[in-house]
């Protein structure tokens, strides 16, 4: 078994194909946007709890979701048509991010965004790195996810809902903006069904990689997002 790293003040990552069998590759450092910028750009992401160090993954195989492979179901497709929602970009990333972190979910997800993610992702929003897609309903934020963005693909974090399909309906035009901007995928980090369902798929490492160094050979899309494509897709 190869063991975990250890990192020290150097900004630098052990090779993602060091990784532990189950993703782990690194422990420690910090949550500076230098550090976090560097971590995805080689495929590497923190994912930890309360009273833990700081845990750096490179999981494999890599869920991902081509952009080209985006399936809606029929049933949100009759939401999106009805216009339930209103969806904006970067209007309430803080918003969002605590809501994904305080959210009660019976798989025990969201426990990892602890105060240090919260404000280290909201350092790299305010730097034009980090994104947020946002549901609202009669004035009132309901639903949303946020990621992280290089190059031409999205890092997907974490996502919630408070009315049915509102984080779907953001997911859905955030994808779809996303590839009318010529991003080619989503990194959705480990596999759920949820995600199966809309069409990602696992990619062994070493491919993830290769994409990933193609996909941040295309310029960055730094700054706060807004949507520009027609909303009246079916």
């Amino acid at each position: 078994m190869t063991p975990v790293h250890r990192l020290g003040r150097a900004l630098a990552f052990p090779d993602p194909e060091d990784s532990e069998p189950d993703g782990l590759l690194a422990v420690g450092g910090d949550l500076e946007p230098e550090r976090l910028l560097l971590a995805y750009s080689l495929g590497i992401f923190p994912w930890y709890g309360e009273g833990l160090p700081i845990l750096w993954h490179s999981p494999d195989p890599r869920t991902v979701l081509p952009l080209d492979a985006l399936h809606v179901s029929r049933s949100l497709r009759k939401v999106l048509r009805r216009g339930d929602y209103e969806v904006r970009l970067d209007t309430a990333f803080a918003r969002v991010i605590e809501r994904c972190a305080s959210i009660s979910r019976p798989e025990g997800e969201g426990t990892w965004i602890t105060a240090e993610m919260r404000d280290a992702y909201e350092r790299l929003h305010a730097l034009g790195y980090a994104h947020s897609a946002e549901a609202w309903a009669d004035g009132r934020l309901v639903g949303g996810l946020y990621g992280v963005s290089l190059g031409n693909v999205f890092f997907g974090e974490s996502m919630f809902a408070d009315r049915p399909d509102a984080s779907k309906v953001a997911f859905v035009t955030l994808a779809r903006q996303l590839q009318a901007w010529a991003f080619d995928w989503i990194d959705c980090q480990v596999h759920t069904e949820h995600l199966a369902r809309f069409g990602a798929r696992s990619w062994p490492r070493r491919r993830f990689l290769a994409a990933l160094g193609r996909a941040l050979a295309r310029p960055t899309r730094v700054g706060r997002w807004h949507l520009d494509l027609a909303e009246d897709r079916p």
